[in-house]
């Protein structure tokens, strides 16, 4: 309504087109957040099944549940059983439950997008990339054009540039700032864990960005790594507030994880389950910061493969005994996070 409002889009005639654009199931229930923009002339084009790039869209789906039933739900065994006793572990598995969590909603959410992305693509319809590798961020500006960035964007047009933006001056571009990350943090449910958690990210972004106007640009090479590792801790410190039921809890976990405690720790098969999937993870990130920056260079990629009867005999049988391996080295299944917000 207020992208036609601002003629920025046509008003959709077709009452089943809208309804399409409404209940479009692959990322309904977690997104990515998809506009009518985007949408609405993917309807209006001729559909083919030519131009379906089905190789591109099986490897989304495989890398997603991949990240889901292998990685993520291995992780959350962890988390679990850190946050469910945080006043009765140690503060060492305090440190590893609040990483495993970190990777773990990575993990969840990212796997759910690239399911979607695939089985949209089955129906010949392109969804906007969500993540891009968020960990290798080096400050929490770019963590937030890397993480869920369809949500980034959506707050960024409708809410940061409704306030007015970085237009009216420096106050009220930190009070923007602040807002639209509240907003945010409000936005994943009515709790003051989700407020905090919005709002710590907001004064994070109004240091940064005044830091880097009165200080020397720190964006040097040699930084870079080190700046990456204080994005990721500080990443993963707010998520506890994000994981944890209520504020009792968060300020409990905090409390042990910087103050030597004794306590329970971690089974032998979730530190050495952690330490597998942080491997990988960060494998997967310094890998793919080389050779897939983005979907767009797999997909040119995939088309290459798609050419060659040869090539796409020989990806049907790494699909499948990808697939089985899945499968083999699955966990417990868990719900996705995100299915609650």
């Amino acid at each position: 309504m207020v992208d036609v409002f601002n003629r920025e889009l046509k008003a959709e005639r077709k009452f089943f087109s809208y309804l399409l654009f409404l209940s479009f199931f692959p990322q309904l229930v977690a997104g990515p957040i998809v506009t009518a923009k985007s949408f609405l002339p993917q309807i209006r084009r001729p559909f083919s099944f030519v131009r379906i790039p089905i190789l591109f869209a099986v490897f989304l789906i495989l890398l997603g549940l991949f990240k889901k039933m292998v990685l993520a739900d291995h992780l959350g065994e962890t988390s679990d059983f850190v946050f469910l006793r945080p006043q009765e572990v140690s503060t060492k598995s305090l440190w590893v439950g609040m990483f495993a969590y970190s990777m773990q909603i990575y993990c969840d959410f990212s796997g759910y997008t690239d399911i979607a992305q695939g089985t949209a693509l089955l129906f010949g319809f392109r969804l906007p990339e969500n993540f891009r590798m968020p960990y290798l961020a080096s400050g929490f500006s770019e963590f937030w054009t890397r993480w869920h960035i369809s949500l980034s964007q959506w707050l960024k047009k409708y809410i940061y540039f409704s306030l007015g933006g970085n237009r009216i001056g420096t106050l009220f571009t930190y009070r923007n700032l602040f807002l639209v990350m509240a907003i945010g943090g409000l936005w994943h449910g009515a709790s003051w864990n989700f407020v905090i958690w919005g709002s710590c990210h907001g004064i994070l972004l109004i240091i940064e960005r005044w830091s880097s106007q009165h200080f020397v640009d720190l964006s040097f090479f040699w930084l870079r790594p080190i700046r990456i590792f204080g994005t990721f801790i500080l990443v993963s410190l707010l998520w506890v507030f994000f994981r944890s039921p209520n504020f009792a809890t968060a300020l409990c976990y905090l409390q042990g994880l910087f103050s030597k405690k004794e306590g329970f720790s971690l089974p032998y098969t979730y530190e050495m389950n952690f330490l597998y999937c942080f491997l990988v993870i960060a494998i997967g990130h310094i890998w793919g910061s080389f050779y897939f920056k983005d979907n767009k260079q797999l997909l040119v990629g995939f088309k290459k493969w798609e050419n060659s009867l040869e090539k796409t005999l020989f990806f049907g049988v790494l699909a499948s005994i990808s697939l089985i391996l899945i499968v083999l080295f699955s966990a417990d299944s868990k719900p996705f996070v995100y299915f609650v917000f």
